[in-house]
C-alpha cells in the first residue's frame, strides 16, 4: 500500500536522500532544499510533517555562532520509506494486486 505521507514529490526526495546514509548520519536543511528544490518555508512544512509522523527527527544546534539545522531518518522512517519502495516496485513489475483490485 502507498504511504501517502512519503508519496508527496518533495518528502520522497527527502526520505530517499536520507535513507541512502547510515542511520547515524543526516543532512543539513541547505542540502535538503538544494536536493529537493523546495523553498526554506516549503520544506520546513514538509520536514514537520515527516517529523510528525515519526518518519524523521531534527536536530538544531549552533556552529560558529550560526544555526544548523540537521535531519535524521528515524528507523520507523527506514522502515515506512522501504514499504514504499517495494509498493512501487510492485506496481512497476506487475506484481501490485490492490490497484487491480
Amino acid at each position: 500500500m502507498t504511504d501517502e505521507i512519503i508519496h508527496q514529490s518533495v518528502r520522497l526526495r527527502i526520505m530517499a536522500a536520507l535513507a541512502a546514509l547510515s542511520p547515524a548520519q543526516g543532512l543539513e536543511f541547505v542540502r535538503l532544499k538544494a536536493i529537493s528544490g523546495a523553498t526554506d518555508g516549503n520544506l520546513g512544512a514538509h520536514i514537520t510533517t515527516l517529523e510528525n509522523a515519526g518518519y524523521v527527527h531534527v536536530e538544531k544546534d549552533f556552529v560558529d555562532k550560526k544555526p544548523r539545522t540537521r535531519v535524521f531518518q528515524t528507523k520507523a522512517g527506514r522502515k515506512a520509506f522501504q514499504a514504499h519502495v517495494e509498493f512501487l516496485k510492485s506496481i512497476v513489475d506487475g506484481t501490485d494486486t490492490e490497484s487491480t483490485s
